[in-house]
């Protein structure tokens, strides 16, 4: 029985969806990324689905494949989400920074790729790359600018990439909330500085929608 209260919604679910979490009764990992999918946003639900991989041990691949199974209304979004969730994401400013990449049209980036020496020790690893032309895309939260010595090793890192010849790219939050375009520009011109393969010569506009203040260019 359903019991209506101001300012709740109730849904009706499939209970063998349904989990113990802390002595309650609420929907397991993937029915709820389903039902989430009439909730929130494309980029929002990929933000969802980073986290349940990363943090829940859910397989991306199972995910899309009980989004195709589902009969829930709302399978269809989900399942449209699910197709970006990947693993080894490690924050949510990560996750909208590569769906901003994507739906722009430009070719999807490595997730935190890891580069190696001659030894095959770990000396650097990216959020966001192009091993192929040596473009990599980070995004800088306040931590980096706060700590002096964050700020040290960054400049240190910096210097290294440089001695490699990669080409770094550095994305902050008002580069997504409230310049995304800009920021793609920049990526843009990394790409075909580098000559990129399969780097378009026009930016698509699938991004507008679904980042503050671009909605209504859309």
């Amino acid at each position: 029985m359903r019991r209506h209260h101001r300012g709740l919604r109730c849904h009706v679910g499939d209970p063998s969806g349904v989990v113990v979490e802390r002595g309650v009764r609420v929907s397991g990992d993937v029915p709820m990324f389903i039902e989430l999918g009439g909730q929130l946003g494309l980029v929002d639900l990929v933000v969802v689905g980073d986290w349940l991989v990363r943090r829940r041990g859910i397989d991306p691949g199972k995910l899309v494949a009980a989004c195709e199974r589902s009969r829930h209304k709302d399978a269809r979004k989900a399942l449209a989400a699910a197709r970006f969730v990947r693993a080894d994401v490690d924050s949510p400013m990560e996750t909208r920074l590569r769906m901003l990449l994507v739906l722009a049209g430009l070719p999807e980036p490595v997730v935190n790729a890891v580069v190696r020496d001659a030894t095959g020790d770990v000396i650097r690893r990216y959020d966001l790359s192009y091993l192929v032309v040596r473009v990599a895309v980070e995004y800088n939260g306040r931590l980096h600018a706060e700590l002096v010595a964050q700020y040290d090793d960054d400049l240190e890192r910096r210097a290294d990439m440089d001695e490699d010849g990669w080409r770094l790219v550095v994305v902050t939050g008002a580069g997504i909330f409230q310049d995304p375009l800009r920021t793609l520009r920049r990526v843009h011109r990394a790409l075909l500085a580098r000559r990129m393969p399969g780097v378009p010569l026009r930016l698509r506009d699938d991004w507008r929608p679904h980042f503050p203040g671009f909605s209504d260019a859309a």
